[in-house]
């Protein structure tokens, strides 16, 4: 078995000086990926917190994850109903004022409804669900949750959905562009038809990250693809330290 090296740490488990960061993840009915997302957290080195759909309280946490999954079902549209959540309240407010987002896959279809990211993720093309492991570049490596990548670096982390495609119109598409706002593009196969082959894109400021496929799925060589997820999660780690 190949050894893989492990970070200097501290007494609390995680990378030397970033112990102290806590980083939330919401658990909505239906969420599937939110227990991947905490231990993504802890592996990365912060401390994971559970937060609950019906809270009104952050308990104080430095960032926030949103988890794949199916919230509410997906009654409605995907996302719709979560968007309404009680905690969704504390978090679309500390976001619009800095606060670290990260949405996967059914967490940025939550993002995309709460008008934190524009366009909205629309069912596949071929209209059939979809997993499988996905090569993807990064195209934007200056966000809170992309600063550990290299501008036109290339991953593999699994993908799975039903409903994936990204869609805006052309005036927003062309805007994402230009301001540099698409964070990752599918490569070798666009799996759901997404516009302009986009695979995730951030907020004006790089607070927000919507992202379809699965970083958390991506972490440990036992059970990823590659264990090429876990820069979104150290580089937020990295951000929190250094502000």
């Amino acid at each position: 078995m190949t050894a893989h090296p492990s970070p200097t740490t501290t007494p609390k488990g995680g990378p030397s000086g970033l112990g102290n960061s806590r980083i939330g993840v919401v658990t909505f009915p239906g969420s599937l990926d939110d227990r991947d997302a905490l231990r993504a957290v802890k592996l990365a080195g912060a401390e994971p917190v559970s937060l609950w759909h019906r809270d009104k309280d952050l308990q104080q946490v430095d960032a926030v994850v949103l988890p794949g999954g199916f919230s509410y079902g997906d009654y409605l549209r995907c996302g719709a109903i979560a968007r309404f959540s009680p905690i969704m309240e504390m978090i679309i407010e500390g976001a619009k004022q800095g606060l670290p987002v990260l949405g996967i896959c059914n967490g940025f279809q939550i993002l995309c409804e709460s008008h934190l990211l524009p366009g909205a993720l629309t069912r596949n093309d071929h209209l059939h669900f979809i997993c499988r492991d996905q090569k993807l570049r990064i195209e934007n490596a200056s966000t809170a949750w992309t600063a550990d990548y290299e501008q036109g670096q290339e991953i593999t982390v699994p993908l799975k959905n039903g409903e994936g495609g990204y869609v805006a119109d052309e005036r927003t598409l062309d805007m994402l562009e230009a301001e540099g706002r698409v964070v990752a593009r599918y490569l070798d196969l666009n799996p759901n038809g997404s516009r302009r082959d986009i695979a995730g894109i951030t907020n004006e400021a790089g607070n927000v990250v919507g992202l379809m496929p699965h970083p958390e799925h991506a972490v440990e060589p036992l059970t990823g693809p590659t264990t090429e997820g876990l820069g979104f999660f150290t580089s937020i780690l990295k951000q929190l330290v250094n502000t």
